[in-house]
């Protein structure tokens, strides 16, 4: 005989070993910023934690080589062993929370092998192991939830797996490096160069003392390849992306953006076409009535087109202890509101169930179709716009807007700024080569690619 619902709703509110609304037991591998913001938000927030669980969430063990005085660890069990939380049978769920990809990634595999369920913040990880750690975890019946390891706060994990699955996605589009931004907010803003807005950033903290992987872009294409997996349901690839920094831009570029309408973010972009995915990080052009173009100072924001949404916007901390501890919380969560469903019966790692990965290429760079800022330094000579303008209509290449102002006092050489119809990489690079040629042509031609992202 079938239970009645009271006899169901009774023998789920008992709380037994076994039974499944037990409480769901924490270990924390990693006590820095985010593993400190973790702790605090859950403590302060545990009554309603457990009211959204439907269970108590409780943290047994913390593993970290030292405390951290920014949160209180007095109640908890603390091991200088991190490996002790990956073995320890009394942990449901091991955050990792420690960074890197050497350790962090045994450590996850030996939490996998020992049938944790896995949470982590790491995007380097997951970006670079993930397929890897993904077929250990779907070999042992566990999960691995990583919503913190893109945006912060902003859930673009859950939206992508969860929130747009009825949609094919067209592209998305990211302002997700927070120190990045913040760099470009101060050179459109107080006017100041590169290098004075890097060391604003390393005094506010923004910025680490070796700032390459923010500047450069490989934090962005970190994010980048984790998000462009699920949306166009194919394996991580972080070794394809295109990668190239902000450190070229200057003041001048940033005030001709302006002029023509413009504003300089560094995106990460991921397109599907026909041929093969689009996966790049790069300085853009955008329009500056598009909501992204605002998205100023360490805020993160990434716009997603659906073929049936159109386009949706998600805005918010990109970094920041209790901002990224939200998105490892919101992990817990989902983890332990299945903690005893089967694997089928649980979202899928990499957003598709098993056997529903394409297997779609990276599109080469050269293939990628998009338009083009260009600035030249050119000498104040006649014909020298006939020269460039036959140069790219040779290679197919149309000039849709100019701005060429006076030269400066004294100055033999006057920038001279097009923006061109869309064209392929490779044709334009060609068309660049051409232009830097010329006799009239002193130096770089400086090229911004352009995005209407609409």
């Amino acid at each position: 005989m079938s239970a009645t619902v009271e006899e169901t709703i009774q023998y789920a509110s008992q709380e037994s070993p076994d039974s499944p609304r037990r409480t769901v037991r924490v270990g924390i591998c990693g006590l820095g910023t985010v593993g400190s913001g973790t702790v605090n938000v859950m403590s302060r927030n545990a009554a309603e934690i457990t009211a959204r669980c439907g269970r108590p969430v409780e943290i047994v063990q913390v593993g970290a080589r030292r405390d951290n005085p920014a949160c209180d660890t007095s109640q908890m069990q603390v091991s200088r062993e991190i490996f002790d939380v990956a073995t320890n049978p009394e942990v449901d769920i091991l955050v990792e929370l420690i960074g890197g990809t050497t350790v962090a990634r045994e450590l996850i595999l030996t939490a996998i092998e020992n049938g944790k369920h896995i949470v982590t913040a790491n995007k380097a990880l997951i970006a670079e192991h993930g397929n890897e750690l993904f077929e250990a975890a779907a070999s042992k019946g566990v999960t691995i939830a990583y919503e913190g390891a893109v945006a912060g706060g902003i859930p673009i994990i859950k939206s992508l797996r969860e929130g747009l699955v009825g949609n094919r996605i067209q592209w998305l589009a990211g302002i997700i490096n927070g120190t990045g931004n913040y760099i470009l907010t101060e050179m459109r803003e107080k006017g100041r160069t590169f290098e004075e807005a890097l060391a604003q950033a390393q005094a506010l903290g923004y910025a680490e003392a070796d700032p390459t992987f923010d500047v450069e872009g490989i934090d962005a294409a970190h994010k980048l390849v984790i998000m462009a997996s699920l949306a166009f349901r194919m394996p991580l690839a972080f070794d394809k992306v295109y990668t190239e920094g902000i450190s070229g831009i200057s003041i001048e570029d940033i005030r001709y953006a302006d002029e023509l309408g413009y504003r300089i973010k560094h995106l990460g972009i991921a397109r599907g076409t026909e041929q093969g995915v689009e996966l790049r990080v790069h300085p853009t052009l955008i329009p500056q009535r598009r909501l992204i173009a605002s998205v100023n100072g360490v805020m993160n924001a990434v716009m997603v087109s659906g073929d049936a949404v159109g386009p949706t916007l998600y805005y918010g901390a990109g970094a920041g202890a209790e901002a990224t501890a939200s998105a490892v919380i919101a992990d817990i969560v989902d983890v332990a509101r299945t903690l005893e469903a089967t694997p089928d019966q649980r979202v899928p790692l990499a957003g598709v169930a098993a056997g529903g990965q394409g297997q779609n290429c990276v599109l080469p760079m050269d293939e990628v179709v998009t338009s083009y800022y260009l600035r030249i330094s050119a000498h104040d000579k006649p014909g020298v716009m006939s020269q460039v303008a036959k140069i790219c209509s040779d290679q197919g290449i149309s000039i849709e807007a100019l701005i060429q102002h006076e030269p400066a006092e004294g100055e033999a050489l006057v920038p001279v700024v097009i923006l061109t119809s869309r064209a392929k990489e490779a044709r334009l690079r060609e068309a660049v080569s051409q232009i830097e040629a010329l006799d009239t042509v002193e130096g770089e031609v400086v090229r911004i690619r352009v995005e209407p992202l609409g």
